[in-house]
């Protein structure tokens, strides 16, 4: 393929990877162009990102409504792909990838995704194969009907373009976005504890090598992200509420508000490394309740999301500087949605000057995209830790170790 890696074909390099996620509420494809077999001498550059967000559309439910997040991906991927091959050159205008024979057998495996089926068939009707080597896409975890129209998407591009697959955890994407920056990845000092925090995760992962995870904690009921959305809620504010939260609490440290009411830290004396934060939801609701219906003012708002804000970033910290001390962490790196959050990142900063190195993604990275979903198939791919299209399958519960 134009010089580069072929399926199987052995440590030819460069190699293209196109990532796919549709894990939750965001549509993305990506292409990546890599080279190098381990993190010293890996080079990468990123040829075309798209994303779309659904954020807007869950809205009237406060939080993902997973069926609506299937339906949109079906609708998203194909203009989502088409865009990211676009930004990388590699929309084959005025071909074709596929034949009708070759499309009636993909209307059998898509039967059950035929609104996709109908994009992907006119996209196929009127592209040919980009110059891509492998795909990577997200097998979990995530919501299991959001992840089958990433993986069925796959397998239906991977069949009639005749490339290998790789099966992507979501967390070990987190991880490596993280770290890459300008090309590289940022070397480590390890062991190294990863803080993966979003809507829908909340765990401790120690490092003690390339590739080598170990969960080390984890949430028992809600995880950080789904707390500062579900105490938005609660507040009266739009979801996503982590961003809202965050914005009426720089608001209430601006103004320098009076502290009127104070949250409990779960957990936060527990010696393990887990975490729970349903609790926390309990005690804003029991606070919010406890006002004069209609005289929640905007003060009264902003110092309730300011002590919400504090509260989860006190457990996260104070769990974390305690995995860090009990392992030797030499690097803490900071994954997922919830940290794009800019008081999350001050707290962590000052919290290890001069100690741990702490790694962030870029604001662009944090939360999900198709670009880590890339980054890390790379890896698996330039091993052949490729899978057939039968056994890749959705799991919403995934595990990283």
């Amino acid at each position: 393929m134009d010089g580069h890696c072929v399926s199987m074909c052995g440590s030819m390099f460069p190699m293209r990877i196109l990532g796919i996620e549709t894990s939750a509420d965001e549509t993305g494809v990506a292409i990546l162009e890599a080279t190098g077999s381990g993190e010293k001498d890996f080079k990468y550059k990123v040829l075309g990102n798209a994303l779309l967000s659904q954020a807007e559309l869950h809205t009237r439910y406060g939080g993902i409504f997973p069926n609506l997040a299937k339906r949109e991906h079906g609708r998203n991927l194909v203009p989502v792909l088409m865009e990211a091959l676009r930004l990388s050159g590699e929309l084959q205008e005025g071909q074709k990838s596929a034949d009708e024979d070759k499309l009636r057998e993909l209307e059998k495996l898509l039967e059950r995704e035929h609104e996709m089926f109908t994009y992907l068939s006119e996209f196929l009707r009127a592209y040919g194969k980009p110059s891509v080597d492998c795909i990577a896409v997200t097998a979990g975890p995530g919501l299991e009907p959001a992840l089958w129209m990433g993986i069925n998407f796959a397998k239906a591009l991977a069949d009639v373009w005749q490339l290998p697959l790789v099966a992507v955890n979501h967390l070990e994407g987190h991880i490596m976005v993280a770290r890459a920056k300008d090309g590289v990845l940022i070397p480590i000092e390890e062991p190294a504890i990863a803080l993966l925090v979003s809507g829908g995760h909340t765990e401790l992962i120690e490092m003690d090598g390339w590739m080598r995870y170990k969960t080390i904690g984890a949430t028992r009921d809600d995880a950080a992200g789904e707390a500062f959305d579900k105490s938005a809620r609660l507040i009266g504010l739009p979801y996503p509420g982590g961003p809202e939260i965050s914005r009426l609490a720089k608001a209430a440290r601006v103004a320098n508000l009076a502290r009127t009411d104070i949250l409990p830290r779960p957990m936060i004396q527990d010696m393990s490394f887990d975490f729970s934060f349903s609790g926390l939801k309990t005690a804003v609701k029991k606070i919010v309740d406890s006002w004069t219906p209609g005289l929640g003012t905007d003060d009264m708002k902003s110092a309730l999301a300011r002590e919400a804000e504090e509260a989860i970033v006190d457990v996260l910290l104070s769990k974390t500087s305690r995995a860090v001390e009990s392992y030797g962490a030499k690097t803490v790196i900071v994954g997922g949605g919830v940290s794009a959050n800019d008081y999350l990142r001050k707290r962590f900063a000052e919290e290890f000057h001069g100690g741990a190195h702490v790694l962030f993604p870029s604001a662009e990275f944090s939360t999900d995209n198709a670009v880590m979903i890339a980054l890390a198939g790379y890896f698996h791919a330039e091993k052949k830790e490729f899978i057939g299209a039968a056994e890749l399958r959705a799991n919403g519960n995934l595990r990283l170790a």
